[in-house]
Formats: structure tokens, C-alpha cells, sequence
């Protein structure tokens, strides 16, 4: 075989060290995620080995942590270990990270910042991040089942006698509420979020709640906590001025969520996260039919 022909079956340069298999040369070959949700979307479409770094708050999944050099947090990132690393792709999300992204730009480096915040947003990144890589018939087949699993939770929130109010918090200190997706997410497992108006704004600043009364007046039935890495404490949330009077708070329905489970926008909120939070609808439909009959 002469090397025209080699080159157009698909097979590597007979000089190249590292022979690259013809399956990964589509798309980017070196790939640093400054979050979670790029990383576990690519290890669920098996396209793990063009990832070189991710970020050190990464824990889904728990193999990426021991496989992969983490080179970022949230807000700030080593920029020279990034580049050491040689990505020809970086991949972030939102306005947060546009100084990160700004920076590597500066460098030469390639960047995307995805700024989904909706359950259908998220649907789409896992579409459009699959294409990226040439997987994008893996990427379909994920995203879609990931649909048939939301359907498949409302079709079962559909037979909940009752749809409690949600009060999600996102940080306590000023407390936030609950971003868009999960807004979605609370309406699709059977509840209803008492701020959709505030989970329509897509910067944290714009959901923090002022007047904490607002909770009292509303009168949630179900507290949910995610505060963002920090363990959540129910029983400082009950000792809040006046909340003793909130339903969730007089009942004892204060819950935790795993911020990695659902504040990522990505596959995570959408199996793990809606599973948590359909199981604590469900468990508060159950208690309240109790007290009802006694």
C-alpha cells in the first residue's frame, strides 16, 4: 500500500510516534473542561482520551479524577499548566468564567463558553458538544434518552395527589434560589418552585433574595438546600426568624441535594439530580397523605 492510499483508508502516518486511530481524529485532540458537565458528557460518549485537564472540582465521574490533571476551580484557572498541557479546545461555562476564557484567548488557545440554563439547553450542549467530537450519533442517542427519562418522570409526577411548593436554595449567605434548570427539573418530578420568576434570571446576583419574608408569606411545603460545595445545615434554615411557621419547617421537610448532582448543567441534573429530587416529591406526597389520615 503507497502512502496515498494509506492516508485515505484511515490509517495513521507511518513517521507519527503516536498514531492517532482514525475514530479520534475528527474535532479536537486535546481538550482542557474548566467544569464537570463537558467532562462527564464526554467519558458517557466515550470520547475520554481528548480530554488532558479538568477541573478540581470535578467528581463525576470519579475515575476523570485520578485520570486526568486538574488544572482549574470555578472562578480562576492555572493558566501556564493549561497551556502546558497544549489544548487545541477549552471548553467553560458562563459569563463566570469569561475572564479564564478571555486570558487563554489572549494566548492563542481556542475557546468555547456554553451559557445553556434551561432543561433543554442542557439537552442541546450534550448535541452540539457530540458534534464537536464527531460523536454526534452517540451524542444524539444520549441526549435522547435523557428526554425519555424526564418524560418518564412526569408521566409518574402526573399521579401525585398533590404538587407541593419548592423553596430551592442555592447559597445561604445571601440566600439565592434555585437557577432555571431546576426550576424545570422541581416542575418535571411533581413540585412547583415558589420563585419561577427569579429562576428565569440567569445570574446568581439577580436571584438573591432580599426580604427572606418572601419564604414565610409562600409558605413552601418542601425546603430544598444545594449550597454550592458547602454541607447544607437544616437546622440553621429553621432557626431563621420566622420561618418555624413555613409547612416544610413545622413538618421536617428539609432537604439536601448534592450540589454536583444538580447545579452542573449536564447529565448529572438530569439523571441523578431529577432522581433526588422526584424522590423527595414523592416521599413528601406520601408523608402528607399520612398526616392526613391522622
Amino acid at each position: 500500500m503507497d502512502e496515498s492510499t494509506r492516508r485515505s483508508a484511515g490509517s495513521c502516518s507511518s513517521d507519527s510516534p503516536f498514531p492517532i486511530p482514525h475514530s479520534l481524529r475528527r474535532g479536537p485532540q486535546r481538550i482542557v473542561c474548566l467544569t464537570e458537565e463537558p467532562t462527564e458528557t464526554l467519558y458517557l460518549l466515550g470520547e475520554q482520551a481528548r480530554i488532558v485537564g479538568i477541573s478540581g472540582f470535578t467528581v463525576r465521574p470519579a475515575i476523570a479524577r485520578r485520570e486526568k490533571p486538574k488544572v482549574s476551580a470555578f472562578t480562576s484557572a492555572k493558566i501556564d499548566e493549561i497551556l502546558k498541557l497544549q489544548p487545541d479546545f477549552v471548553i467553560g461555562f458562563s459569563d463566570i468564567q469569561a475572564d479564564i476564557a478571555a486570558e487563554l484567548i489572549r494566548r492563542g488557545v481556542e475557546v468555547w463558553i456554553s451559557n445553556h440554563r434551561s432543561v433543554d439547553g442542557i439537552l442541546d450542549y450534550i448535541r452540539r458538544l457530540g458534534a464537536l467530537v464527531g460523536a454526534t450519533d452517540k451524542a444524539t442517542a444520549l441526549a435522547d434518552g435523557f428526554a425519555r427519562g424526564l418524560d418518564a418522570i412526569a408521566q409518574q409526577a402526573a399521579t401525585l395527589h398533590r404538587r407541593p411548593k419548592v423553596y430551592f436554595e442555592e447559597w445561604d449567605e445571601p440566600h439565592i434560589t434555585g437557577i432555571r434548570w431546576v426550576a424545570e427539573l422541581v416542575r418535571i418530578a411533581g413540585g412547583d418552585d415558589i420563585f419561577p420568576e427569579r429562576a428565569a434570571e440567569s445570574l446568581a446576583r439577580q436571584r438573591i433574595l432580599e426580604d427572606p419574608d418572601e419564604v414565610v408569606r409562600i409558605g413552601p411545603d418542601i425546603i430544598i438546600g444545594s449550597w454550592c460545595g458547602k454541607k447544607f445545615r437544616p437546622e440553621k434554615v429553621a432557626a431563621r426568624p420566622g420561618w418555624s411557621a413555613i409547612p416544610a419547617v413545622r413538618d421536617g421537610e428539609l432537604h439536601e441535594i448534592k450540589s454536583p448532582l444538580i447545579l452542573q448543567p449536564g447529565p448529572a441534573a438530569l439523571s441523578d439530580g431529577l432522581g433526588a429530587l422526584a424522590d423527595i416529591i414523592h416521599g413528601w406526597n406520601e408523608r402528607m397523605l399520612k398526616r392526613q389520615e391522622t
